[in-house]
Order: structure tokens, then sequence, then C-alpha cells
């Protein structure tokens, strides 16, 4: 079921609820049928401007909105205690049915404006110096709340807008690794805008509020993969460009091994990049689109480009593109006394990712180790591993493709000999059945000789070229999979650990293309 689909059965079951509703109310009951004048007709029931309808239209808000209403109405019905207001957000269409067809609940009266009356009352009693009226009132107010129900409530609140706000806003990222060092360091929190690229509205709704993909301690699944809506994206501030940094979900994370030390797809398992589990059957969690792992890259390459890696320098549509200012590749560092690590750390080098003599630089870092007289620093040559597509034997990370990204609506000539690079999307990200038989393919049991994107796909990068797992491995970034745009480090921990101390210099840095 579509999510728009959702909605709209959603809101007729409301509106057919709210009849019987309208009519104790003294409104005619056919006007909680009309599309959106029976939004204004509820707000002037319970005592507000009709115009206040109107928030409905904004996305986010709207959610509030409703849940508000819901609570004045049932509250103008008499029913002000916690776990009625709680069911009339919680189950609107049944209670409101309920409230509707019992003859013994009356409409008493639009709540808000009674409210807004008893507390006027009470001020001008305050303002008179009238004692025993004030007691009188403050002892009888039939609005007053316990000092517990005020906490509950003001909890559940500050959950759900967090929720909402995590959800379709902004959400706090973590930099596990150093894929993306020494742009993104290993201890950056991240401030993640999801509505710059479209917000993305949730898929999977069974889920504990606050929690990705797994229950602290718990070590279980914070969620349940059905009742899921299908994906949607609301309309984008920009688009991804050259050289973004890009929050998404793990392409390969449908279906992962949990271990303490990482998580593992099974596609590492089959690679054989993964240490030897021995039978993973019963380890496999398999896991929704929306709740895969979150990684951060660079866009490379964007849909309809052609890329090449050429001796660590990538080639975008034959011409060489501008490298980040602190790229890092794999160098060999070997001296005739030690190192001294102290000055490596006071140069952002990642000594918990490094393997003396094998460290991880940028040029600047090279520089000033070089200086150190003694030392000497060589590149570390990269060997032939399997890389995506698994279909050539001469590709490295530091000479790769050249190889095209996918363009929504592109048409590509595919053979058994060229198919490699497109079999997870016909298959997995576009939902086809994929076959291939006797030497001819087959898409939804029609042979095939073309087939055509029905999305955009993206290449992402870490700047850390030699120690990124990245679409060199396993491929495109579906436009699906896009979670948003980075906007500011808003704390940072020296690698990873307060006991390391905070890195005040980064704080409220901006996550720009290049730093």
């Amino acid at each position: 079921m579509s999510f728009l689909s959702f909605l709209l059965i959603f809101y007729v079951i409301l509106s057919i609820s709210l009849y019987k509703m309208f009519e104790k109310s003294g409104r005619p009951g056919w006007q909680a049928l009309v599309p959106g004048y029976n939004f204004m007709v509820w707000s002037e029931i319970v005592g507000k401007n009709k115009w206040h309808a109107a928030w409905m239209l904004f996305p986010i808000v709207n959610i509030f909105i409703y849940a508000g209403l819901c609570i004045d109405l049932v509250r103008s019905f008499g029913k002000h205690d916690f776990w009625n207001a709680a069911l009339s957000v919680i189950a609107a269409p049944i209670f409101f049915l309920y409230l509707g067809f019992n003859g013994d609940e009356e409409y008493e009266g639009p709540i808000v404006e009674a409210e807004a009356a008893y507390m006027a009352k009470l001020e001008a009693a305050k303002k008179a110096n009238k004692t025993i009226q004030v007691k009188r009132l403050e002892a009888n107010n039939p609005f007053k709340k316990s000092g517990g129900r005020e906490w509950v409530e003001s909890i559940i609140f500050a959950v759900f807008a967090a929720a909402f706000i995590r959800m379709f806003l902004i959400e706090m990222y973590k930099i596990p690794t150093s894929s993306m060092e020494g742009s993104l360091l290993v201890g950056d929190f991240l401030c993640v805008s999801k509505a710059h690229y479209g917000i993305r509205p949730p898929m999977t709704i069974a889920m504990i509020p606050l929690l990705h993909n797994r229950i602290p301690f718990l070590n279980k699944e914070s969620y349940l993969e059905k009742p899921r809506l299908s994906y949607r994206r609301l309309p984008n501030f920009e688009s991804i460009d050259h050289n973004d940094p890009v929050v998404f979900n793990y392409p390969e994370g449908d279906s992962v091994i949990i271990t303490p030390a990482r998580t593992y797809s099974v596609y590492d398992f089959k690679r054989g990049s993964m240490p030897n589990m021995g039978d993973i059957r019963d380890k496999v969690i398999s896991r929704p689109m929306d709740k895969m792992d979150h990684y951060i890259k660079r866009c490379i390459g964007l849909p309809g480009d052609s890329l090449q890696i050429i001796d660590r320098q990538v080639h975008i549509n034959g011409k060489a593109v501008q490298n980040p200012d602190k790229i890092q590749f794999a160098y060999v560092v070997r001296s005739q006394s030690p190192l001294n690590l102290k000055r490596l750390q006071e140069w952002d080098v990642n000594l918990d990712d490094s393997r003396d003599p094998i460290f991880m630089l940028n040029n600047e870092q090279v520089e000033k180790i070089r200086g150190m007289g003694n030392v000497t620093v060589e590149l570390l040559p990269q060997s032939v591993r399997p890389l995506f597509p698994y279909n050539n034997s001469q590709w490295t990370v530091d000479n790769y493709g050249p190889i095209y990204i996918p363009k929504k609506g592109a048409t590509v000539q595919i053979t058994i000999a060229t198919i490699a690079p497109y079999k997870r999307i016909i298959d997995v990200y576009e939902h086809n059945d994929l076959q291939i038989s006797d030497g001819k393919i087959y898409i939804n049991g029609e042979e095939s000789s073309e087939y055509t994107f029905k999305m955009d796909y993206y290449w992402m990068m870490g700047d850390n070229r030699h120690n990124s797992e990245d679409s060199r491995v396993w491929g495109y970034v579906p436009e699906d999979h896009v979670v948003g745009k980075p906007l500011f480090i808003w704390f940072s921990t020296k690698y990873g650990d307060m006991k390391n101390g905070i890195r005040w210099n980064r704080i409220f840095t901006g996550a720009r293309k290049f730093e």
C-alpha cells in the first residue's frame, strides 16, 4: 500500500467516524464528510477559529494540529483524563464512533472557549484579591491536571516531537569510521537535514521512537517489518551535486550479520571479505530499506556520468575532477628511530586506523612526516581484489572503470557480457524478476536485450580512498536510499571517545564540499 493510499483510506474512515459527533454538537452530519470543510467545522466545535484548520496544509505541523484537535474534541464531550486523551490520538476513528453512537455521551460545548472563560474568571478573582473565590475556583477546576500527569504528558510530547523531527527534518549522525578522513573525522557528530534532498516519509511504521534499527543492550531489532508503506519523497530544496557529502542507507544492508566488531552484509560473506563464521543462516537479519545502516560518503558521480579512476585520480566523462583538499591514501612510513606518535596525533593522524608501518595520510601530513628527518614515506601500491561489479579481475581501487552511472529514463543494451553492473538494479532496487538462462536474459518472464532505468543512481566514495568501503565495493546508491545532507558538525570527540578529549576547533564547523 502506498503512503498516499494509506492517508486517503484513513481520512475517509476518520470522516465517517465524525458523522454522529458532529450531529451531537449541533452541526449537520454531512459536514463531516466534506473534505477540508470538515476540519474547519471540527475547529469550531472545539472552540477554535475555523481557519485554525489551515494548519493541516503544512507537512509535519499538521500532525501536531491533528493531535490537538482530537484531544480537544473528546474533552468537549467531557473526557478530560489522560487515557481518553491518549485514545483520541491513537485510536481516533474507533473512539469517535463509540462517542458518537453511545447515547450516554453528550456534547458539553466548545472546550477551548470554556477553558479560556474559566481561566479568565480565575485571573480576575486573583487581581481583585478575592481569596476565597480563588481557592474555590482552583479547588473545583475541571481542567486542572496532577503534577504526575503534567510530567507524563510533557515527556510524551517531547518524545513525540523529537521522533517526528528526527523522522522528517533533522537527525544527528555520528561518524563511526575513518572512511571520510580527513574531511570528516571519527567522533564527529553531524547535523543532517532530511529536507534538502526531499523528505522521505517513513516506510517502516511499527518501530520504537528515536531508535534507528537496534535496541541497546538487548541487541534486538527495534522495529517490525510489517505493516509497511511504499517509498515516497516530497519535493526537494536542492539536488545532489558533485562532491556533496551525502548520508544514505547502506545499499547492501538488506541482509546483514551483526558481530561485536562490525556489521557485515551477506554479500561480504559471499565475497569472502568477513571472518569465517560457519553456517550463517541463523545469524542473518533482514532489514527494510529505511532501517538499513546509515553511511556517509562523498558523491563523486551523478546519474548519467561515466566514471573512471586512473592512478588514483577520478575522471568524470573523460575529465579529471578536483580532489578533496585532505584526500587520504595509504603510505608506508619507515624511520630509523621510533616515530613520535604524540606528534602524529597532533597532526590528526588516526593511529587507531593505522598499523605501523602503514598509515592513512593526506598530502599535508605526508610533508610534515617527511620533515621529521630520517623518515621515508612511500605510497602503498594497491593490489587487484574483487570489486564491483565482480566481472573484471584487473581493476583496483586506484585504477577502476570506466563504468556508467544509471540515470532515470535512460536505456542500456544488456547482454550476458554487459549486464553485471545492472543485475542488482534490475532485480533488487527496481523489483523485477531477473532470470539468466541458456545465455539469454529474462525480465519479468520476457526475453530482454535492453533495460530502461526507473530511478537515478549515484556513485559514492570516501575521502580516505585506500580505507573506504564504497561504491567501488558495493556499487551504486539508488535515489530512494538517500537520507539527507550533512549541514554542520555540532560536536566532536577525538577518535570517537570522550576519554581522548574534545575537538573544540571542529564544533559548529560546516560539512562543506571540501574541508
